[in-house]
């Protein structure tokens, strides 16, 4: 762990007073809120079917059950970045955490889908307060450098944990209590969390006397959720439909809208400038062409273990537990290898490893084996993921003004989420399209097969953003650790 704390104004502990078990037990604040957030993308993936039977939801409602809260969290995220350096980052963090957990404990009492779905959308609002100043606390905690890339590795590899041990604990709690418990097990762990960054964190703020951007922050969440809304439509009425076009077309002119505002605002929520450092702009163009296809992976491959091999919520789990370690592993080892390799090139192998991994996740059966249908694609996959992920948010956030330091880490998770949101939608549509209403194993399994050869062609066009848009960025970034 990190035993390093900076000096400057910006930092969470003065340097005077700094000492390498406090600055261990802020990164731990940091890594814990970011391990609940992540976890909950994931972690209600395998229990779905229950919810379905026990809310007596449709086919449609239970994808919303996973997309409301990424395009929640992904819509505001920026807002919750921006105001992390406005208003300090441990009152945002504690006051992202407390309505993540509220949320939390309001979809466990679900008696009703709608009750259920507008939990959902609040946890989403409470994650994207509380996760942009998770990766803020954490580089504001550590010096930039050597440090700082273990830490963010760290980060990386305690987030890629948390949505990799979603299957395993929904599994578990699911099949031994309810699937209420997915939702209620945040309760205990995010009031635990509360207590101790009330006392470990000291606040911190970038800047003083801005406004929060809510006309962007409104416009850029309804753009992206009438956008995934469109997609989904997709599925039951076709690509040219009224009941899709409108959908499609509004969520464009929304998100215009959105950029336009931001472009004349005087306090934007995401200045348009940033975009012209490469580092920020091309890394978090990557993060949103793997989020797509990478966020994935979980949704899928837990309906392929239930749906098709009958496996039960914990087995589906625990099948899962590898391509968990495989992804932490990858986040681990990646600020190891970045010195050696560089951080670009890093991140284009990782890409590569897991489109390898997509493209044998893609030739499963119906009938098949654990180890060639689940085990040995999701290993390669997922540390693949791990090796691409911490490469590219070192990249974003190293290219980025102090000033901007809550908005940067916003965008990086903002560019992630929403991608695996926006994927998730044309995924499941493109798995239906091939399915076309069948129920039998082997329709389903074609239209599961489909999705991830689909998503290994995107994460090849991913490597290739990364090969040719962060050309000698890498090795100036990976000098500077």
């Amino acid at each position: 762990m990190v035993h390093h704390t900076p000096a400057g104004s910006d930092s969470l502990i003065s340097a005077p007073s700094a000492r390498p078990a406090r600055t261990w037990l802020v990164v731990l604040a940091a890594c814990a809120g970011q391990f609940l957030v992540v976890l909950d993308v994931s972690v209600v993936n395998v229990a779905l079917p229950s919810m379905r039977a026990d809310l007596g939801m449709t086919a449609a409602g239970l994808q919303w059950v996973v997309n409301l809260y990424s395009i929640a969290f992904a819509g505001f995220m920026l807002l919750g970045g921006r105001a992390s350096d406005i208003f300090g980052r441990k009152l945002t963090f504690l006051v992202g955490l407390a309505l993540f957990t509220a949320a939390s404990l309001a979809g466990g009492l679900a008696q009703e889908g709608w009750q259920l779905l507008t939990a959902r959308a609040a946890q989403g609002l409470g994650a994207a307060v509380l996760a942009p100043a998770t990766l803020t606390i954490l580089t504001s905690a550590v010096p930039e450098g050597a440090a700082r890339t273990r830490a963010i590795g760290t980060w990386s590899a305690v987030g890629a944990g948390g949505g990799a041990a979603g299957g395993f604990v929904g599994g578990l709690l699911t099949e031994t209590l309810s699937w209420r418990w997915v939702l209620l097990i945040n309760v205990p762990i995010g009031a635990l969390v509360l207590v101790g960054a009330y006392f470990w964190l000291t606040e911190s703020h970038a800047r003083e006397g801005r406004r929060l951007d809510l006309p962007g922050a409104v416009l850029v969440t309804a753009g992206l959720a009438t956008l995934a809304y469109g997609i989904v439509q997709t599925e039951a009425e076709g690509w040219t439909a009224a009941e899709t076009l409108v959908p499609l077309l509004l969520g464009l002119l929304l998100v215009g809208a959105f950029l336009a505002v931001e472009a004349r605002a005087k306090a934007p929520l995401m200045p348009l400038k940033l975009f012209r450092v490469r580092a920020v702009s091309v890394a978090n163009a990557a993060m949103f062409v793997n989020g797509s296809a990478m966020f994935c992976m979980w949704f899928f491959m837990t309906l392929y273990a239930q749906n098709v091999l009958g496996y039960s919520p914990l087995g589906a789990g625990l099948a899962l537990v590898p391509s968990s370690l495989a992804i932490v592993t990858g986040s681990k080892l990646a600020p190891r290898l970045m010195p050696r390799v560089g951080a670009r090139n890093l991140a284009a192998i990782g890409t590569l490893v897991a489109a390898a991994g997509f493209g044998w996740q893609s030739t499963m059966g119906a009938h098949d084996s654990y180890a060639t249908a689940i085990l040995g694609p999701g290993i390669l996959m997922m540390l693949g993921a791990g090796l691409a992920s911490t490469p590219l948010a070192s990249l974003a956030t190293s290219g980025a003004a102090p000033g901007d330091a809550g908005l940067v880490s916003g965008l990086i998770n903002t560019s992630r989420t929403m991608g695996g949101a926006l994927g998730l939608a044309v995924l499941s549509t493109v798995a239906a399209s091939r399915t076309g209403g069948g129920t039998s194993a082997e329709a389903l399994t074609a239209g599961y097969a489909l999705a991830f050869r689909t998503g290994a062609g995107v994460l090849v066009i991913g490597a290739v953003l990364i090969v040719v848009g962060l050309a000698g960025v890498g090795r100036e970034r990976d000098g500077e650790a």
